[in-house]
């Protein structure tokens, strides 16, 4: 069956031309209010990006990613292994706030807040426009021999994506190990923490390809969120739209001509200049309706309020809104479905702010040593052996730690140091130690007894052990 010409777009992406070969965009300069507005946003997001590894509370790195080590600090708050209960409900009310967000507004998060957009748009296109121009200039310096004048902007280019690269590659770093390591490895130099020199070359590269060459494809190729929000959309969703309602007419869209009723003759308001067309970075035509590659980044609808200004004829050609709104007039409103999301989003929040509340600052785990039963010494003593670990979470070392058991009458000794000792600032103290009861004291062949973990005379943690004592008091 022969597709209509007006459909081809539905099987192709506008990245690829027609032998199969990559269609090289070259975006005309945006400009408008939704530009300056998402400047402002940009920016503000890039500030955060460049100085959150190197903001700390309470000692605490703001933002570290550090899958090795298996430590983990979110808005200053420390995560350990032990804690990955909770970090894996924070990414689940990630992955539902942005499902509810895209059902409510579409891809907005593409086009504003997404680090490859930013990236991409307010600073590699936007130092492109400044040393080769807008898209015509662009396009011819493209299409020119390589003389002196092409050499030189390209050398320069390609010079500024090299060192915006390696500053981006740092940054990452620094949110995988730490900003105190990355500070130490570079005074130290680099060519003597090559297990931090290697990454950090290699993701230079990476951020260079991406940036560089590989630019939109990320959003149209790799990216799952544009395949994700096929799924999630609905028509109710607010999204950047074309109203094609007003913009085609009864008789389609047509050029522009002074003193012409367009209404008479039954044309949209769509005067088919293609600037929203140009101007789009993933190059496509929004008045094809919603697709794959659209960001929702808004310079179509910046664009084509200039040509509507100009024309004098109403803004809001393209705008945000929904297809109902299109089709039926009907406003946006809270479906059941956005409530459904909204109440499971609420109540994985006010789960996530409960445990974090009784999360203590420090972890004991004592654990029988295996293979071992229990002991009978002298004076009817029954004797269990115990390794333990305790963990600080906090960045400030813990001193004069203790154990007490709790209502029991015993004694714990400790093996191979002193009854008290230090758990150092976001670490470990571990060891072994023996728990020692009078056998008129237990009451079966199993006891569960509390031991309380002491720092000086305050009581920083409580844990429960299985006393195992002989078998006649089963």
């Amino acid at each position: 069956m022969e597709i209509p010409e007006n459909e081809t777009f539905r099987d192709s992406i506008g990245t690829i031309n027609e032998d199969g070969k990559r269609a090289w965009v070259y975006p005309k300069k945006p400009s408008g209010k939704y530009y300056e507005w998402r400047k402002i946003v940009s920016y503000g997001l890039l500030i955060f990006l460049f100085a959150a590894p190197f903001i700390k509370i309470n000692g605490n790195q703001f933002l570290l990613f550090n899958v090795l080590e298996r430590r983990f600090n979110i808005f200053g708050l420390p995560f350990w292994p032990q804690d990955f209960h909770l970090v894996v409900i924070s990414m689940i009310i990630g992955v539902i706030f942005i499902a509810l967000f895209t059902v409510a507004f579409g891809r907005i998060f593409c086009g504003w807040i997404c680090p490859q957009t930013i990236f991409l748009e307010m600073v590699f296109r936007r130092i492109e426009y400044w040393i080769e121009g807008d898209r015509g200039k662009q396009i011819r310096l493209d299409k020119q021999d390589w003389n002196a004048e092409k050499i030189k902007k390209r050398l320069l280019k390609w010079f500024i994506f090299l060192i915006i690269s390696f500053a981006i590659a740092n940054t990452f770093l620094a949110f995988l190990i730490g900003s105190d390591e990355l500070i130490k490895d570079i005074t130290d130099g680099p060519f003597k923490h090559l297990g931090t020199l290697f990454p950090l070359i290699i993701f230079t590269a990476v951020f260079y390809f991406v940036f560089a060459w590989f630019r939109e494809q990320v959003c149209i190729i790799a990216c799952p969120y544009g395949r994700l929000q096929g799924v999630l959309l609905d028509n109710k969703s607010i999204l950047v739209a074309y109203d094609h309602k007003r913009g085609e007419g009864e008789n389609g869209r047509k050029k522009f001509r002074k003193n012409e009723d367009r209404e008479e003759l039954g044309n949209g308001d769509c005067i088919d200049c293609f600037q929203c067309v140009n101007v789009c970075p993933t190059g496509i035509d929004i008045r094809n309706g919603t697709q794959l590659e659209c960001v929702n980044c808004t310079a179509c609808i910046d664009e084509c309020d200039d040509i509507m200004e100009k024309v004098d004829l109403p803004k809001g050609l393209i705008r945000y809104t929904s297809e109902d709104e299109i089709e039926k007039k009907e406003k946006f409103k809270f479906t059941p479905r956005l409530k459904g999301y909204t109440a499971v989003l609420i109540i994985l929040i006010g789960f996530l702010v409960g445990m974090l509340l009784i999360r203590n600052d420090v972890e004991a785990n004592i654990l029988r040593l295996r293979g071992q039963l229990y002991e009978q010494k002298a004076d009817n003593i029954i004797s269990n052996v115990f390794t333990y670990k305790l963990i600080n979470k906090t960045t400030e070392a813990i001193p004069e730690v203790h154990f007490e058991i709790r209502k029991v009458k015993g004694t714990i000794k400790l093996v191979a140091t002193t009854n008290e000792f230090i758990i150092p600032k976001q670490g470990i103290a571990e060891g072994t130690l023996f728990l020692e009861i009078n056998k008129s004291d237990l009451k079966n062949g199993k006891n569960n007894i509390t031991i309380d973990v002491y720092s000086k005379d305050k009581l920083i943690e409580t844990t429960t052990v299985n006393f195992i004592g002989p078998t006649s008091y089963y």
